[in-house]
């Protein structure tokens, strides 16, 4: 946790995990510059309440592995391929954030050094404790690990207070709010209930990982105006996996 933690925050230190598709606007692929300036802005202003930030970006709107290995291809090579494109996805957003005057850096699991610093658990945390945002490419190095599951590693590995999964949903819910009007939204779930209900906002190896280390999850929409910010000032907003 953050030696000088800003008063008034639940949280002092989080890992927030994005998917690709969040950087890909209305076009549902690619990387939209418009798109990572607007989830540039509201990271600056959890910033500015003084948290510290690490984050965790999927490759969704880059590459699927999956669509590699229906077309046949070794399941390791697809997964290194999405790796790699999550690394493409966290030098646009570290330009958005730099631009917005946020000092950032990039590490990644899989060293290249001319584009990134290699990850080290010490630094991440030290580059936190300077007020710098930290985002942190190529999942967890290995295949076969989702970036779900990079999220709970790092966020335990940085002492974070809370693994953040950022959606287009407010939370999670008993069925698919989309197709179904009546479904229920939870405030609260333990890690049992989640792991049981085979929730899709997490892959069920990050919330062991989660469950086995007491480390919260919280679930909530990114777009919606301001919910982020009440989450770290403790508001209830979205779910709350604990």
């Amino acid at each position: 946790m953050s030696q000088n933690p800003a008063r008034g925050l639940k949280y002092h230190r989080i890992l927030l995990k994005l998917g690709g598709e969040s950087l890909s606007g209305e076009a549902g692929f690619g990387i939209d510059p418009r798109q990572v300036d607007r989830i540039a802005s509201k990271i600056k202003r959890v910033k500015d309440l003084g948290v510290e930030i690490a984050i965790v970006i999927g490759a969704g709107n880059l590459w699927r592995g999956q669509t590699g290995m229906e077309a046949g291809m070794e399941r390791a090579t697809a997964d290194y391929m999405g790796m790699i494109a999550t690394v493409m996805n966290a030098l646009a957003l570290q330009d958005a954030l730099e631009r917005q005057g946020v000092v950032t850096r990039v590490q990644t699991a899989i060293e290249m050094r001319s584009v990134a610093e290699p990850y080290i658990r010490l630094r991440a945390i030290r580059h936190l404790e300077k007020g710098r945002v930290v985002i942190m490419g190529a999942g967890t190095g290995n295949p076969y690990f989702t970036t779900d599951s990079a999220a709970a590693l790092r966020a335990m590995e940085i002492n974070a207070d809370v693994l953040i999964k950022a959606t287009k949903v407010d939370g999670v819910y008993d069925s698919d709010p989309k197709t179904d009007p009546n479904a229920r939204r939870y405030d609260h779930l333990t890690f049992l209930e989640a792991l049981n209900m085979r929730v899709r906002v997490l892959d069920s190896t990050a919330i062991s990982l989660c469950m086995d280390n007491d480390l919260p999850i919280l679930v909530l929409n990114l777009w919606e105006e301001g919910a982020l910010e009440r989450a770290i000032l403790g508001e209830k907003v979205g779910t709350i996996i604990s």
